[in-house]
């Protein structure tokens, strides 16, 4: 390359040009080996472990996807066997239905709270009392009135003192069981006898003799009036 006087010498950018090709190459082989080499990375095979806990809970997440109107016919009905095994003295299962129930009403609502109380008294009821005393003790502060002012009598029944018997107040009764046959006996109830009427007093005979008789011949006078007219009558007709 010739420099003619009083020009400025250029650079000769056919080198860079030529060796362009060969970084683009180089470039395309790093991607190639790049994108072969992720290619090769394959992701670990999910253990049973891992697989079990990924897997949500089924029952909880049905109960998610339902809209109000489906939760609230499912919390009545979980409400309604709740109670059914409550009076049945099934008390475990029916604790059951009423954390279902509850999971699917608003806590802090009126209907809410008539199912913690419930759940309060199965708590008690299967001998799950600190559970029990822990909920109503929540419950005095719920928004619902209704549901502050009987937690509070639950409560104070839980929390009352137990009452001292004097033995005076007690009365015992004896145990038939250990008692002998001769005692059994004298306390058997003995069947009462037929209570006899008393005979009604015979009325005493007249005495003829103290009758006044005297006022008797008025009574003939009316009889012979009255037969007088009666054939007056006869007579005429």
């Amino acid at each position: 390359m010739t420099v003619e006087p009083g020009q400025i010498p250029q650079p000769d950018t056919s080198i860079n040009d030529r060796a362009r090709p060969n970084e683009n190459a180089g470039d395309s082989r790093e991607n190639d080996h790049g994108e072969s080499g992720k290619s090769r990375l394959t992701t670990p095979e999910a253990t049973p472990d891992t697989a079990s806990a990924a897997k949500p809970d089924t029952a909880r997440s049905a109960l998610d996807r339902l809209n109000n109107a489906e939760k609230k016919a499912q919390a009545n009905a979980e409400m309604a066997s709740g109670q059914l095994l409550f009076e049945r003295g099934r008390y475990k299962q029916a604790i059951a239905h009423f954390q279902t129930a509850l999971s699917l009403s608003n806590p802090v609502g009126s209907r809410g709270g008539e199912i913690q109380l419930w759940l309060v008294n199965a708590y008690i009821a299967s001998g799950r009392e600190a559970e029990g005393l822990a909920l109503c003790r929540k419950l005095i502060v719920h928004p619902d009135l209704d549901t502050k002012q009987q937690s509070k009598r639950i409560l104070y029944i839980l929390e009352a003192p137990e009452l001292e018997l004097k033995p005076e107040w007690i009365t015992k009764i004896p145990d038939l069981a250990s008692m002998d046959d001769d005692s059994q006996i004298r306390y058997a109830q003995r069947p009462k006898k037929p209570r006899r009427r008393k005979p009604k007093p015979e009325p005493e005979p007249i005495d003829l003799s103290q009758v006044n008789t005297a006022d008797n011949q008025f009574v003939w006078i009316a009889l012979i009036g009255i037969a007088l007219t009666l054939g007056g009558l006869f007579w005429l007709s």
